[in-house]
């Protein structure tokens, strides 16, 4: 392989994940907003400051930390199909609430059916019911994309999403939005960085008030948001 063909296929890989984490790709994330809207309609969160310091705690502490570290399992498990089987099944189990399993299941699927225009074996793997942060890391192992970049660019998007409900909600505008998300870059490649090193023995979290969140939104009279 010739150093330009190499390039070439590198720019490949980035191009592929781009398309993957880009808001068009047909995941239905725009309709989710993983209990933040629960947190916002409880006055928990009515400022860019404050959206900041719960982000940085669902990323550091909870949910994104605990799908950083499925994806990361799942992209190292790519050519052993019972080890992979055991992350899908694992993921799904770990869902703190009825609506969070819907949400990363959902968004799983649909993110596989979509990657099918990347035609590729690992496909066939997944018969339903992938949470979407094993999907990720199964499909971009299986295109040879760097773990690091798949990382960090999975929990840059996510941050960016849940950004996006706080946008939608009226709580931050959308300027505040992208300085919010610019504030979160250092934290974002730190915490891909550290996933990148941890196992499923690492799995946890300590974000209470998340989860109840996530649960408190089952049952809330008015919703924009599926979760």
């Amino acid at each position: 392989m010739t150093e330009t063909s190499a390039g070439a296929e590198g720019r490949g890989g980035l191009l592929r994940l781009l398309a993957w984490l880009s808001p068009a790709f047909p995941v239905g994330g725009f309709v989710y907003s993983g209990g933040l809207e629960a947190v916002i309609n409880d006055g928990r969160i009515g400022s860019a400051e404050e959206l900041s310091a719960w982000l940085s705690v669902v990323l550091g502490e909870g949910s994104l930390r605990n799908d950083a570290i499925l994806l990361a399992e799942a992209y190292r498990s790519i050519e052993d199909p019972d080890r992979l089987c055991d992350v899908v099944e694992l993921a799904a189990a770990l869902a703190g609430s009825m609506e969070r399993h819907a949400e990363i299941v959902r968004q799983g699927d649909a993110f596989l059916a979509a990657a099918s225009a990347w035609p590729h074996p690992v496909l066939d793997a997944f018969s339903g019911g992938t949470a979407y942060s094993v999907a990720v890391g199964a499909v971009a192992a299986a295109h040879r994309v760097p773990l690091g970049d798949v990382l960090a660019a999975f929990l840059q998007a996510q941050c960016a999403q849940l950004i996006s409900v706080a946008v939608r909600l009226a709580v931050i505008g959308q300027k505040q939005g992208v300085v919010t998300l610019a504030g979160l870059e250092r934290p974002v490649l730190a915490q891909a960085e550290r996933a990148a090193r941890l196992g499923l023995d690492d799995l946890g979290s300590a974000t209470v008030l998340a989860d109840i969140a996530s649960l408190r939104h089952e049952v809330q009279y008015s919703r924009l948001f599926q979760s």
